[in-house]
């Protein structure tokens, strides 16, 4: 097993660039703000936005705590970049966990890919930025809602494609180590998350199938028109 798989790259290249920018938002400020103010400062949805400081906060890059009752209505959480002194030391090797997790899935479930899938629709129905009740969801609109919740993350999204079905071109996986080993659970979740994510803006399309690595870096969300409580295929 090589180095790099045993060890996650140190310094700010392990830190994808939306989180990068929760932790600028962070440092630049004395005292600790809430999820909305870094939400508001860096353009993320409020759900990716806490999602990041979370991990940040795992990562011993931020501290998280609640603010006194003091103040009226509910008390806030409110997080702050971490001190430098605080900030432990040592290698990280979540890539490692990753490999050693999804093969436990692979071996454990009888069927993993179709638990992935479940898995990623969860994540995918919180991450996007959902529509009020009255609101209506045209493709576009919904596409560039997936497409902003895939570009938090770390796939480089681009335009919608015509070759010869629509697809949404997906330029980096930020799984990629992991998805090269582990096809079936890390491909199937990210399969779960699009389509979660357009379920949960009422979109009027869908993601038929992911086809990855058609290139080096590059896999293909392939779209598809969707009606109202259409059974989907799984790809």
């Amino acid at each position: 097993m090589s180095e790099q798989t045993l060890h996650d790259p140190a310094g700010p290249s392990a830190v994808g660039e939306s989180r990068a920018h929760v932790l600028d938002v962070l440092r630049a400020t004395s005292e600790a703000v809430g999820v909305r103010e870094v939400a508001e400062q860096t353009g993320l949805h409020p759900n990716t936005a806490r999602f990041h400081l979370d991990t940040l906060v795992k990562e011993g890059l931020a501290e998280r705590r609640t603010e006194g009752r003091g103040r009226p209505g509910r008390p806030r959480t409110v997080y702050r970049a971490a001190a430098p002194s605080r900030v432990p030391a040592g290698r990280r090797s979540y890539q490692l966990l990753a490999q050693m997790l999804t093969g436990l899935i692979t071996q454990a479930l009888p069927q993993p890919a179709q638990a992935a899938v479940d898995a990623g629709e969860a994540w995918g129905r919180y991450l996007v930025d959902t529509p009020s009740p009255a609101q209506r969801i045209d493709a576009e609109e919904a596409v560039r809602r997936l497409t902003r919740v895939l570009a938090d993350v770390g796939f480089s999204p681009g335009p919608v494609e015509d070759r010869p079905d629509r697809v949404v071109p997906l330029r980096h996986c930020p799984f990629r180590e992991v998805a090269e080993e582990h096809r079936e659970v890390v491909c199937s979740l990210h399969l779960g998350l699009m389509r979660g994510a357009l379920k949960e803006v009422r979109a009027p399309v869908g993601v038929d199938r992911l086809e990855p690595f058609v290139e080096p870096s590059l896999c293909l969300a392939h779209l598809t028109s969707v009606e109202q409580d259409r059974p989907e295929r799984i790809a």
